[in-house]
């Protein structure tokens, strides 16, 4: 039989994302295929997805967060069944009191007092981020003095753990899945205005003409994944607590699992 082609899988350049590809490079490399990684942050992934230079992006979260980058170029693409189902959040250490309980009660001048008004996030582009964006003026934060401050993931992971280890009262814009859900018992804020979005798929998405080349097998068995929130945490935990690489996450998620490869 002859080897089967190449193929170019697409990361948005967060750990999480890049553990749920390192799985997809699992199973087709287990069915012949050679595989190369990028990354990008989350427009520039799907403008290259729709050039050609990306053939499987895991995974774009919609519809809520990635929708809008998928829109123009969707009718050439095939999108597989969810491997999780991520949702965004604002959180708060446990630490901080639980009469904070909802994103309106930091507007709150006794508790606006105490928090740090510089809420900081990860790149623009992500869902979490412009949903940040527009919450701190629908809450009327902004007239506390809250701003939002996109930066890069390991600005983000660095200024939580730090702001934790000092037992600060700040504010997380989160998401699941995502590590520091369970390594901090993060606590989640009530968010009545519905701005954070709903609760997404996240799904690989597959060009028709890279479809063409992929082992049907292979196929099935991506579309048959299914990882969970909980999967991948424990995947984000390993790389970013433990120290692994994506595959060697990867490598260790699935051989605890009795049926690794659906």
């Amino acid at each position: 039989m002859n080897a089967p082609p190449p193929l170019t899988l697409g990361t948005i350049a967060l750990s999480f994302h890049r553990a749920a590809t390192a799985v997809t490079r699992r199973i087709l490399e287990t069915h012949g295929h050679q595989v190369s990684v990028i990354e990008a942050p989350h427009e520039e992934l799907f403008r290259r997805q729709a050039a050609g230079e990306v053939d499987v992006l895991v995974c774009a979260w919609l519809p809520s967060s990635h929708a809008t980058y998928l829109s123009t170029f969707r009718h050439q693409v095939r999108v597989l069944a969810p491997y999780y189902t991520p949702y965004c959040l604002w959180a708060v250490p446990p630490y901080v009191s639980e009469t904070v309980a909802g994103v309106a009660d930091l507007a709150r001048p006794e508790v606006a007092a105490r928090m740090t008004r510089t809420v900081d996030g990860i790149n623009p582009g992500a869902g979490i981020s412009r949903f940040s964006a527009d919450m701190i003026g629908a809450y009327g934060l902004d007239r506390a003095g809250y701003r939002f401050a996109p930066g890069t993931e390991s600005g983000f992971l660095a200024r939580v753990e730090r702001g934790i280890a000092q037992e600060e009262w700040f504010v997380v814009p989160l998401w699941r899945p995502q590590y520091l859900n369970r390594r901090h018992g993060l606590r989640q804020l009530h968010e009545p205005k519905g701005l954070l979005g709903t609760v997404d798929a996240a799904c690989p998405v597959i060009r028709l003409d890279a479809l063409e080349r992929i082992r049907p097998e292979a196929v099935t068995r991506m579309n048959a994944l299914r990882l969970g929130n909980e999967g991948v945490e424990e995947l984000d935990a390993l790389i970013n607590v433990e120290g692994l690489t994506p595959l060697q996450a990867a490598d260790r998620y699935l051989a605890t699992r009795p049926d690794p490869l659906p």
